[in-house]
């Protein structure tokens, strides 16, 4: 959830006025401008950074959830459009008005009952959106490597979530979505590669996890697609139906079933904040300085930041990191909103790029995915072809079968790299495996 797209300003005075202080006073209490206050009660101020709602909540002596959504809130979907709410028992994955829902949901870490469990992404169960425990459909997806690699002149940290069953970390979020979907008694679900990432990872993700959970799956996919990747999941026995690109027709059809589209399904992104949850136990409890991750859809770029954001809340780690995302020159919509300060995503000349996973030229949640990265004083960064393909031959030469779109992300931790201070500590990721690129990657290195 991008917590940014709640305005906080009535929170603020009702909060203040239940407690009897004034903007004065409040401004010393938690130790924020005077002047900052009057933008945010006005809404002249609608996306504060994390930094200041932190202080704003000690001053006002409350959560930062109370702050941000008010308490009848909580555990709701909410239509980022609207702001109609809706029960999570409610089998829905977006809004009647057509707009993308955002999960609100309590987490609670129990730091000495999770050490004493299994190592998988479901030991932060108070965490996880699934009321009850029979209805997990998990593959005991293991806790996936951190492993220090030296690119540049720095050592990173970086998440091996290449390693998942399905082949990228896109089974974090296929994990919870499914469990959810055979929670709410779902037994036929639609998925479509039409409004994300064209390599469909996302898409072998969920078909896994469906056959894992005896759900059909009807796939509605663009004649692009990898082909490895449209034969395994026609192996795990989805339903497919190959249209055309915009073929609006049967994208409405898809979205008349229960929606699993990664990008519009909000019980994707509480699988995905189990990465930040890894990296903070991996880390002894604590919160890196950096996080540099892919930015096409965004969707583990936005369960990272809800996930530290849930952390934060809870008083297990004290910081947000600063959150990077990474876009290819050839398609970058986050990357030039970010620098022309818009708000939301412009249209823009899409360009074929290495990077498959990053041609996103219009993400669903873009507005999300820039608040995120604002409001943690990260930034977007561009990478070419030229720069991907050299990521890409490093790191087959050190033992680590990645993606194109894996190798995006490291070339901009390669340029990150270049002007971080000496003793920042930076995490990365291997977002997905090559093997459902082989012939892809032996056309692009001529081996």
């Amino acid at each position: 959830m991008s917590r940014g797209q709640f305005p906080i300003a009535k929170n603020i005075k009702q909060y203040r006025n239940k407690i009897g202080i004034t903007q004065d006073q409040l401004a010393s209490l938690s130790g924020v401008g005077y002047n900052v206050l009057i933008k945010l009660e006005s809404g002249a101020t609608e996306n504060p950074t994390i930094e200041t709602v932190v202080k704003i909540a000690k001053g006002l002596k409350i959560s930062i959830d109370d702050l941000l959504v008010p308490e009848k809130n909580q555990n709701i979907l909410v239509c980022t459009t609207c702001k109609k709410e809706y029960s999570p028992s409610k089998a829905i994955s977006q809004c009647t008005c057509g707009g993308i829902l955002t999960l609100i949901h309590n987490s609670s870490f129990p730091i000495d009952e999770i050490r004493k469990r299994k190592q998988t992404m479901w030991r932060y169960r108070e965490a996880l959106p699934i009321m009850q425990d029979k209805y997990i459909i998990s593959f005991d997806e293991s806790i996936t490597p951190l492993t220090k690699i030296m690119l540049g002149r720095h050592e990173v940290f970086v998440k091996q979530d290449h390693l998942f069953s399905s082949g990228s970390y896109k089974d974090r979020g296929a994990s919870v979505l499914v469990s959810k979907a055979l929670e709410l008694g779902v037994n036929r679900v639609s998925e479509d590669s039409l409004m994300q990432d064209s390599s469909g990872s996302a898409s072998n993700a969920v078909v896994s996890y469906c056959a894992h959970a005896n759900i059909t799956c009807d796939l509605y996919t663009p004649m692009e697609i990898d082909l490895d990747k449209l034969t395994q999941m026609k192996f795990f026995g989805a339903k497919i139906h190959t249209i055309k690109q915009k073929d609006k027709h049967n994208l409405q059809v898809a979205q008349s079933e229960y929606y699993a589209n990664h990008s519009w399904n909000p019980y994707f992104l509480h699988g995905t904040k189990t990465f930040a949850f890894e990296i903070c136990e991996q880390l002894g409890w604590k919160s890196p300085d950096t996080i540099i991750l892919p930015a096409g859809n965004g969707t583990l770029l936005l369960g990272t930041y809800i996930g530290f954001l849930e952390l934060l809340n809870a008083g297990v780690v004290s910081k947000m990191p600063k959150i990077i995302g990474i876009q290819s020159v050839q398609c970058a919509p986050l990357y030039f909103a970010y620098k022309k300060n818009l708000s939301e995503i412009s249209s823009i000349d899409k360009k074929f790029t290495l990077a498959q996973g990053l041609a996103i030229e219009k993400p669903i949640r873009g507005k999300e995915t820039l608040d995120a990265v604002r409001s943690t004083n990260g930034q977007f960064i561009v990478v070419t072809d030229h720069e991907i393909k050299a990521a890409l031959a490093e790191m087959l030469r050190i033992g680590f079968y990645i993606e194109p779109t894996s190798a995006a992300t490291i070339a901009g931790v390669k340029k990150y790299v270049a002007e971080a201070k000496p003793d920042e500590i930076i995490v990365s990721a291997f977002t997905g495996n090559g093997l459902g690129s082989i012939q892809k990657i032996a056309k692009l290195l001529n081996a």
